[in-house]
């Protein structure tokens, strides 16, 4: 090749990625989704209960502590680009019985937003349960996740076996990836910077709306609110951000349920069987690695089984918590709902 004919090629070349750059800068910027002010997302999505909780320097959570305050306590830990309100139907139906109910938003998530850390592992949400329930003075309760709640609440159980009565694990996160596997594609995106970039800020609602979608089975509750909910909380500043580093930190397996065998905590594994997200064959997996664990399967639910049936979903952890309060927590719940019942009246 010439010499003339290199310079044109590499002339060639260089206006071809400039266009290229151009043409993604453009779409960019037409596609880009602003943040939602904090102010204006805490006046949406916030009640009576909702408080902010500085666990560290740089580190407030929304958590929300509800029901009467001498019922049996359980904490609920919220699945992947979820939130506190996820537990909502559960939070009116167990309080309504008696018991305290707490759930939080995890660091980058809901109204809690990014930590100065940038750590956003299974472990390390497991850190912040602790911090929590150590703060607000609960010495032994019921913990439950979703998905990767699951995995968060299940992390809490092996380390700290016991403070807990029971574990509640619905559609959990935590089976190890076989060896060779490749990451979900979103996690392996996080990890290029580019494509990191583009994930942290543009975020159409069509796609949550197409991904809440495929995570449930009865569509019924697919309503625009809904989607409204989840769409606009990941808009809450650096969320985005968070999420795409929290995807790059994913590591598929990292030892931890390895200890699972070793797990004496009662335990429930509450599965949609429609699960298109974790399959209900990850139930069985559960099953096997704690000992004594009961399963329970929904059909024709999918991966919230707590948003999709609260009824359904919340009748076999009523009776787990039944069977696993001590007597004089089981008494003080049942008072307590006596006495919800009586001001009804």
């Amino acid at each position: 090749m010439s010499g003339g004919k290199k310079r044109n090629w590499w002339r060639g070349l260089g206006y071809g990625l400039a266009v290229f750059a151009g043409l993604i800068a453009v779409l960019w910027a037409v596609f880009a989704t602003p943040d939602i002010p904090v102010a204006q997302l805490r006046a949406k999505y916030t009640n009576a209960a909702s408080q902010f909780v500085e666990l560290s320097p740089g580190t407030t959570i929304h958590v929300r502590d509800e029901g009467p305050r001498d019922g049996f306590p359980v904490v609920l830990v919220h699945g992947s680009n979820a939130s506190l309100h996820t537990w909502e139907p559960w939070v009116a139906r167990l309080t309504a019985k008696g018991y305290r109910v707490v759930s939080l938003d995890l660091p980058a998530h809901g109204l809690s937003g990014p930590t100065p850390q940038g750590l956003y592992t299974g472990a390390a949400y497991a850190g912040i349960v602790e911090q929590l329930v150590d703060r607000l003075g609960l010495k032994r309760f019921a913990l439950g996740g979703n998905s990767m709640g699951g995995g968060v609440a299940w992390r809490y159980a092996v380390a700290h076996p016991d403070r807990l009565s029971a574990l509640i694990l619905v559609d959990a996160s935590g089976q190890p990836m076989p060896k060779g596997s490749s990451p979900p594609l979103g996690f392996r995106l996080a990890r290029v910077p580019v494509a990191r970039d583009i994930l942290a800020t543009v975020t159409p609602r069509s796609l949550i709306e197409k991904s809440f979608q495929q995570s449930v089975s009865n569509q019924a509750i697919a309503t625009p609110a809904m989607v409204d909910r989840y769409w606009e909380l990941l808009l809450y500043p650096g969320n985005r951000r968070a999420t795409v580093q929290r995807f790059g930190q994913y590591s598929g397996d990292d030892g931890a349920a390895a200890k699972l065998p070793g797990l004496t905590v009662p335990t429930l594994i509450l599965w949609g069987r429609e699960d298109r997200l974790i399959p209900v064959s990850v139930a069985q997996w559960f099953n096997s690695q704690i000992k004594g664990s009961r399963v329970t399967i929904l059909d024709g639910i999918g991966h919230i089984p707590m948003e999709e049936a609260p009824d359904r979903s919340l009748a076999p952890v009523l009776e787990l918590l039944s069977a696993t309060q001590i007597p004089s927590q089981s008494a003080r719940a049942n008072r307590s709902s006596l006495r919800a019942q009586n001001r009804k009246a």
